[in-house]
């Protein structure tokens, strides 16, 4: 939340700046609309970081069973978790954690071998 505020502050000197330096010359101008650019998509980040369930964060202070870690949820990591038989035709990808046939040479996801 700090940083969305912090963001406020660089929006309204990017704001500032931009008038300010149209007196002055264009290529300050744009500095200032750059600037302010930046500011907005940083600041509307930092607040919705702020108020969503799973929050992204440079810092793992929660267990995973309390919030899961988003990126890992992005991207299909699932760590800790090693092949398992689910019954007597299932199991899963050791590389994405899909759901693979116990025939299959490869994963149907990931198109990876499969040991």
């Amino acid at each position: 939340m700090m940083g969305g505020i912090v963001g406020i502050f660089f929006i309204l000197f990017g704001i500032l700046w931009t008038v300010m330096a149209f007196n002055a010359s264009p290529i300050f101008a744009l500095f200032g609309v750059i600037w302010t650019g930046i500011a907005v998509v940083q600041t509307v980040y930092n607040f919705k970081n702020a108020t969503c369930k799973n929050r992204y964060s440079t810092f793992d202070i929660t267990d995973s069973k309390e919030e899961p870690d988003p990126l890992n949820e992005k991207f299909g990591q699932n760590q800790g978790k090693n092949p398992v038989l689910k019954n007597s035709t299932n199991r899963f990808c050791p590389y994405c954690g899909a759901e693979v046939e116990t025939d299959f040479e490869f994963c149907s996801k990931c198109g990876k071998k499969l040991p």
